[in-house]
């Protein structure tokens, strides 16, 4: 049986790295700094608007580049990409991200 696996939380990092929290409890990390480098992801390399815009949108990980909610104008990643392709990890030390 599939399951979709569905992002239920995000938290960006200062070093293009993302925390993905899944449905299911796992949290995978998503390594974002070579992305940054390509096409159209080139809007996130200003570390502000990759953490500023970093969101989830449509059950994934996406950044909503001009902040009108609109989930047809965003980024995302395919979230079975991100959970059959990052590495599972543990929840992070938050204080180091505040």
């Amino acid at each position: 049986m599939y399951m979709f696996n569905q992002v239920i939380q995000v938290l960006p990092t200062n070093d293009y790295k993302v925390y993905v929290y899944f449905a299911d409890g796992k949290i995978k990390l998503f390594d974002a700094s070579m992305l940054v480098e390509k096409g159209v992801f080139r809007k996130l390399k200003d570390i502000g608007v990759f953490i500023k815009s970093c969101t989830v949108i449509n059950g994934t990980l996406g950044w909503d580049i001009e902040g009108n909610h609109d989930d047809s104008n965003c980024l995302d990643i395919d979230p079975d990409n991100l959970y059959m392709n990052c590495d599972e990890v543990s929840e992070p030390d938050i204080k180091l991200y505040n």
